[in-house]
């Protein structure tokens, strides 16, 4: 099974995680990826603990790996005559290509605008920039945790207002990643029409601003600026992370039918003039959780699950990542792969969040998911073999 893109050439001049993330997608799906690296690899190399020691003696960062599977890799050093010459084959050949320089590094490479539709007038380009490619501060480079801070996401996250936190995974940078990603489709299927390429630009800062949802109409229609309030839904209720007898379980009662089940199922006074309806919940969410996890601490966590499950209420624990990875359910869904790597021999990886299917006109379903995975590539591992191949090739 080699993917639905199949025979899509994709050059991948990205860094770090955002277009490396986009770049991973498309190679998932069987595109070609040609990861072009600096003659010292990528950023993310050398970002750890924690490294895996190799066979050969060196150690290899679990960060890097985390976003360069599927891939090849070539160094090339770009700012001499034969690198750019390198790039310039590539680029003729490619239907895609990838990078998250800083606004302006690209021309003074010799590779602006101008320059990649004259090499490909069919290329897509997808450029990701921290803040953007104009405005006031487009000049800024784009790591996660700042722009998660600049684009608000951090006062929405923590424990309350006045202890602002970052995500545990950088979600500005996978949101990049992911926007691009579909954005480039976006302009493959124009380029079937038209037969003309196009450049795709996004950023940390529009992937996390476009990811604010009702929190962002909240402000802009309502004049409410919301602000972290730990585990618990700012707009629903109850929706959160309630204690019981041995620890927590999560609950979500999306409508009042739902907190009719609930309080049937627990033997609550369901209409209680102050949680009838879901605003007067929110209104008092502080003696709701109260009341909740008065009732819950008769109940140990899997007993207390088993009661919701029956109940119709949606529930679930908070489970660790190595509790996660050793799920049935997440093994069942191709979450976890397994390769293997030039230097450490057979590793698993996080898989693909997508999976595909083929369905015949009886409804019978067929997958054609990709399972034959590539390992993340060493520094040049596949260099010789490109350089021969656009030596071969018109």
């Amino acid at each position: 099974m080699t993917g639905s893109l199949d025979g899509l050439l994709v050059v991948d001049l990205t860094r770090a995680l955002a277009g490396p993330q986009a770049a991973m997608m498309f190679a998932d799906l069987g595109a070609r990826v040609i990861k072009v690296e600096s003659p010292t690899g990528d950023d993310t190399r050398s970002w750890g603990p924690p490294f895996v020691p190799a066979d050969d003696g060196t150690s290899v960062a679990t960060y890097f790996l985390s976003c360069n599977r599927n891939k090849e890799s070539i160094a090339l050093d770009l700012k001499s005559e034969e690198g750019a010459e390198s790039l310039a084959r590539l680029i003729r050949r490619a239907d895609v290509l990838l990078e998250n320089y800083k606004p302006g590094a690209l021309q003074r490479l010799g590779f602006g605008a101008a320059r990649l539709m004259e090499l490909n007038p069919h290329l897509v380009v997808l450029s990701i920039s921290g803040f953007g490619h104009d405005g006031p501060e487009a000049g800024r480079a784009g790591y996660d945790q700042i722009a998660q801070g600049e684009a608000g996401l951090m006062s929405l996250t923590g424990a309350d207002a006045a202890h602002p936190q970052r995500v545990g995974v950088p979600i500005a940078d996978l949101l990049a990643g992911m926007n691009g990603a579909f954005g480039v489709l976006a302009a493959l299927r124009e380029r079937d029409r038209t037969g003309r390429g196009q450049i795709v630009r996004t950023s940390l800062l529009a992937s996390v601003v476009g990811a604010h949802a009702f929190q962002g109409t909240r402000w802009t229609v309502a004049g409410e600026v919301g602000s972290a309030q730990g585990n618990h839904h700012p707009a629903i209720a109850p929706y959160g992370l309630f204690r019981c007898a041995d620890g927590s379980v999560q609950i979500a009662c999306g409508n009042d039918a739902m907190w009719g089940r609930l309080c049937a199922a627990f033997a609550i006074e369901a209409d209680d003039a102050l949680y009838a309806t879901n605003a007067g919940r929110v209104a008092h969410r502080d003696s709701l959780t109260e009341l909740l996890e008065g009732v819950f601490a008769d109940y140990e966590r899997g007993e207390l699950l088993e009661r919701l499950a029956a109940a119709g209420i949606p529930a679930g624990r908070v489970r660790t990542l190595d509790d996660v990875y050793a799920w049935e359910q997440t093994r069942s869904q191709r979450l976890l792969v397994d390769v293997e790597h030039q230097s450490l021999g057979k590793i698993t990886l996080p898989g693909s969040a997508l999976r595909t299917f083929a369905v015949d006109t009886t409804g019978a379903e067929t997958e054609t998911t990709r399972v034959d995975h590539r390992p993340p590539p060493v520094l040049d591992a596949d260099g010789d073999a490109i350089r021969d191949w656009l030596d071969s090739t018109p």
